[in-house]
């Protein structure tokens, strides 16, 4: 996976550890959800659909971090909602920090540069901005002008100030090869952000657009268009090669929602985060007592035409390490994957 050195060999052995102990089903990153809350209203989203008490509501820090430990993942993505609304939030990431877990806060930077004396940079800690493009695109995705020039000033203070700073940039049918290979570029050249993460997005059934999710062949042929002449090797992208591979058609995986586990304020949520068929009370019932089999594309219509790395990076993470091809193909990738300056 094209992370820094210290944390893939910190992920490859615990998935070793996994394999020795003969475990099926496992976490690879746990999505910790500690409010439901936004300062945006974008127009993708169906997680801010929730009535007004709940939007109020916000996990203790205690319950934040049991969460983690309870299912043992080694690497945790907090999101929500805005993490940066949580009046503990750096508790929570100092706390998780602390326990030596790979912590991504995920963030739209519109509070960023006003929380940063909260947080320490650690090469355990990661701020995740959501860029959806460049300036026009990204600002009508969100909804709200100025949130990409905010963003951008707020990922330069973060990383002028020592804090290391990926991206997130989700995709949809209205995007063409061009405007993926343009934001990539600003991001990868220009703002010299650490990695990026792209995804395709995801048909959330509460999302107020319902017009513009991608469907499978449309991802394979965009993500073809936009990787060719090299780009793909170029980028910093923050996913594993056959990952990669994936998005373009090169080859098919099933769903293993199960290696990416969300705990929200209702509990652990059935089957994945983008997806809601109840929630139990701890992570053991979560995996024991899920039917993970009648999910995936060909088992249930929501699924088919996900291509989310929530359901299909552990996937390609599991064929990875099954495979000493691509063990090495993987190794080489991380190995000479260009760095940010």
């Amino acid at each position: 996976m094209a992370m820094p050195l210290r944390q893939t060999v910190r992920v490859s052995t615990y998935l070793m550890q996994q394999k020795i102990r003969g475990r099926k089903k496992f976490p690879l990153i746990v999505e910790l959800e500690p409010l439901f809350a936004c300062n945006l209203k974008c127009e993708g989203c169906g997680k801010i659909q929730h009535p007004a008490g709940v939007l109020k509501q916000r996990m203790p820090v205690a319950q934040a971090v049991g969460a983690v430990l309870e299912c043992g993942a080694p690497m945790v993505s907090i999101a929500g909602g805005e993490p940066l609304m949580h009046p503990q939030i750096d508790e929570i990431v100092r706390q998780l920090v602390a326990r030596r877990k790979y912590v991504f806060l995920c963030t739209n930077a519109l509070l960023l540069r006003k929380k940063l004396d909260k947080f320490t940079p650690s090469p355990y800690f990661t701020f995740a901005v959501h860029i959806d493009g460049l300036e026009e695109r990204h600002d009508a995705s969100v909804a709200k002008e100025g949130t990409f020039a905010e963003a951008v000033e707020a990922i330069k203070e973060a990383k002028r100030r020592g804090f290391r700073v990926t991206t997130n940039s989700t995709f949809f049918n209205t995007d063409t090869a061009q405007t993926v290979v343009e934001v990539l570029d600003f991001l990868n050249d220009d703002l010299k952000v650490d990695e990026m993460m792209i995804s395709p997005a995801y048909a959330y059934e509460k999302a107020p657009d319902q017009e513009h999710f991608l469907g499978v062949e449309q991802t394979r042929e965009l993500f073809r268009k936009a990787f060719s002449g090299g780009n793909r090797r170029r980028w910093r992208l923050n996913h594993s090669p056959l990952f990669l591979d994936f998005l373009e058609g090169k080859v098919d995986f099933e769903c293993t929602a199960w290696g990416i586990p969300n705990y929200s304020l209702f509990g652990w949520q059935r089957p994945c985060y983008l997806m809601s068929d109840g929630y139990v009370p701890t992570y053991r019932e979560l995996i024991e007592k899920t039917d993970w089999d009648k999910y995936g594309r060909g088992r249930d219509p929501r699924c088919d035409n996900c291509m989310a790395h929530c359901g299909y990076e552990p996937t390609a993470v599991l064929a990875t390490m099954g495979s000493l091809k691509e063990s090495i193909r993987a190794a080489r990738e991380t190995l000479a994957s260009p760095k940010a300056v």
